[in-house]
């Protein structure tokens, strides 16, 4: 593939949006999954609990786009894990410990999942602040363990965390995506996806399903 201005080739971490914005990026050889609510938490804290959750099943039924991002990344040959607020320092670790392995520099593509507008063929992804806020997380746990030669994108999404760290609880649960789940009684989950670092589980996919890296 040619490259192009868009494709963030020139930098180690990169960060876009969706099945679409994976797809803009040259190949990485890690790519995060980062859907907060609720696919990449949910499917953390299952793991978490000793879970083998397979892609084709749980993991649609958690999240439509989630899933088939991780989809195309396996698809393209890259390492796919699952990124969150929750375990956010320990996705950078597990990006250093693969790069450590390789022993070589290693492309890293944060991709942020959005929100689906509906779920036929013709939905639209739509902007979702704790995708957003998570892709950041992991941005700067990445810097700070030194992989920090980012994008213009991926260095927005790490501000974005910085700046509004402290104010996470809140954001989360007044999104659009909290006030769904507020509404079906979740309010619990909400406020437990924005504990950051608060798992040291990262899932990884092999062999169709995402199991503790």
């Amino acid at each position: 593939m040619p490259e192009t201005p868009f494709d963030q080739h020139r930098y180690q971490v990169r960060h876009e949006w969706g099945a679409a914005g994976l797809a803009r990026l040259a190949p990485a050889e890690i790519v995060v999954v980062v859907d907060v609510l609720r696919f990449s938490t949910t499917v953390t804290d299952a793991v978490a609990r000793g879970d083998c959750v397979p892609l084709d099943a749980s993991a649609h039924a958690v999240s439509i786009n989630g899933a088939a991002i991780a989809q195309a990344a396996a698809a393209a040959g890259a390492t796919v894990l699952l990124g969150c607020l929750r375990n956010a320092r320990a996705v950078a670790e597990t990006v250093l410990d693969v790069q450590r392995r390789r022993g070589d520099r290693t492309a890293v593509s944060v991709i942020a999942g959005g929100e689906l507008t509906g779920r036929d063929a013709g939905a639209s992804l739509r902007f979702a602040v704790e995708d957003q806020l998570g892709a950041g997380a992991i941005v700067d746990a990445l810097g700070v363990l030194g992989i920090d030669h980012t994008s213009p994108d991926a260095a927005a999404a790490a501000e974005a965390f910085r700046g509004l760290r402290g104010a996470l609880r809140h954001l989360l649960t007044a999104s659009g995506s909290g006030q769904e789940l507020l509404a079906r009684d979740a309010r619990d989950e909400v406020l437990g996806a924005a504990a950051v670092d608060a798992a040291s589980v990262v899932p990884v996919l092999r062999d169709g399903a995402f199991v503790a890296y």
